[in-house]
């Protein structure tokens, strides 16, 4: 299948290489601009200084010289940057000065992403964004036209599930079945009976009228006052406009996830990368019955699965991502002696282990049940200090290939033990049973 696919790049080797939307050198034309802000931000004494010896003749001859610069730079940035698909990699050249090229082959791509931000919506074009097993950081092709993206992303899934070259491209985007759609009525009753969107809008109107009480210095009342109100916002307004008309759907190449009011983003989960799957319950939701989903995947960005929904619709969705997998309905508490090591707060911890994953909770207001598949379990590790010895009590620690650790607090010495020899076990025989992590397989 290699010796046909360079062949074909041979014989045409213009469609080989390709350029980005003619709308880009826009939105890079502003990276002289964004310099001098930044700039202007970091050293803002100075920065007024030096406006303050411009005169206006000064100012139009700046302006004149920065306007076509920036417009230069954009346009040359683009007109170097070339990206082609061949047999088995995407590469990507880039830069004006120093060149780079990154070649991203097909079978460690793991996420291929669409997303549209607002001016890019109202152009017409769009981002696509690369995930890779192992990369710090997402490649990505800015911009795109819609149509363009959609069948690049299609061409781009089809061959990293192995489809041969010459029929990548007539695969297409695979159909998706629609699992789940939150309301914007849900959405909005569900930031309101959060916490932390209480907490920090009390914050942001207290804390700046103390601190003028205290200094009367206007610059350090903005400085804590801005910074509480964007907290404020992003836990309220920001979450609004970035979860609304979520939507979740299944397809062939993993599940699809849509949402944004203003950018509008379309993103991949596979369900074989999934290293653990949270359900959280703020105390406010629990009469309602609604919980939040969240995920940790290997090398992605991609966090949230359900930002609300009850709790039998998000179980269903749960289990499209680890199938054969029930959510335990109540993990067992630790022993009571463990309230001399953490008071009250014991209550909230607690352990269930299915034949499928490692099940522990912790949180007494705002519960958090991690679930984590024993193929994806890379090593389990106890612990024990010197006053939970005393107590006969351990800790149970299950590290995951995302890089994060779900643990079993305050659990029996015995039951800790017998558990860390078990777990081993079910990792080992898990991994070999696991599911394929590649698309349409």
């Amino acid at each position: 299948m290699t010796a046909p696919a360079s062949g074909d790049a041979r014989d045409r080797p213009p469609a080989a290489e390709r350029r980005l939307h003619p709308v880009t050198p826009f939105r890079r034309a502003w990276a002289p601009v964004a310099v001098l802000a930044g700039w202007a931000v970091h050293d803002p004494n100075a920065a007024q200084e030096q406006l303050a010896r411009l005169t206006g003749t000064m100012l139009l001859v700046g302006l004149s010289v920065l306007v076509p610069a920036a417009g230069l730079y954009g346009f040359l940035s683009w007109w170097f940057t070339h990206f082609a698909v061949t047999g088995g990699e995407l590469r990507i050249r880039t830069g004006l000065l120093f060149r780079r090229t990154a070649h991203i082959r097909l079978e460690r791509v793991q996420a291929v992403d669409v997303t549209r931000p607002l001016l890019a919506r109202v152009a017409g074009v769009a981002k696509l964004r690369i995930d890779v097993v192992g990369a710090a950081k997402k490649d990505e092709l800015a911009f795109l036209g819609e149509r363009e993206a959609r069948a690049l992303r299609a061409e781009l899934l089809a061959r990293a599930a192995g489809f041969a070259p010459e029929t990548a491209r007539e695969v297409g985007e695979a159909p998706a079945r629609e699992l789940l759609r939150v309301p914007p009525r849900a959405l909005v009753v569900s930031l309101l009976l959060t916490g932390a969107t209480w907490g920090s809008l009390a914050a942001a109107l207290v804390v700046p009228p103390l601190l003028w009480l205290a200094t009367h210095s206007v610059w350090t009342v903005l400085a804590t006052a801005l910074p509480l109100l964007g907290a404020a916002g992003a836990s309220s307004a920001g979450r609004f406009v970035a979860e609304y008309d979520w939507s979740v759907g299944e397809s062939a190449d993993g599940l699809r996830i849509d949402h944004g009011l203003l950018d509008r983003a379309h993103e991949t989960v596979p369900p074989g990368r999934v290293q653990t799957v949270r359900v959280v319950e703020p105390l406010l939701w629990r009469r309602l019955g609604w919980v939040r989903v969240e995920l940790d995947v290997a090398g992605s960005d991609n966090s949230v699965l359900v930002p609300v929904a009850p709790r039998a619709v998000a179980e269903s969705v749960i289990a499209r991502v680890l199938p054969g997998v029930s959510v335990p309905a109540s993990p067992a508490r630790p022993p009571r002696r463990a309230r001399w090591c953490v008071p009250v707060w014991w209550r909230g911890h607690g352990l269930a282990v299915t034949d499928a994953v490692f099940a522990a909770r912790h949180g007494l207001l705002r519960r958090r049940l991690s679930l984590v598949p024993h193929a994806k379990v890379q090593s389990v590790r106890l612990t024990q200090g010197p006053w939970r010895r005393l107590w006969r009590l351990a800790d149970v620690h299950v590290d995951t290939g995302a890089g994060r650790t779900v643990t079993a607090r305050l659990r029996d010495s015995d039951e800790a033990a017998r558990l860390l020899r078990a777990q081993a076990e079910r990792s080992r025989t898990g991994r070999r049973d696991a599911r394929p992590d590649r698309w349409m397989s």
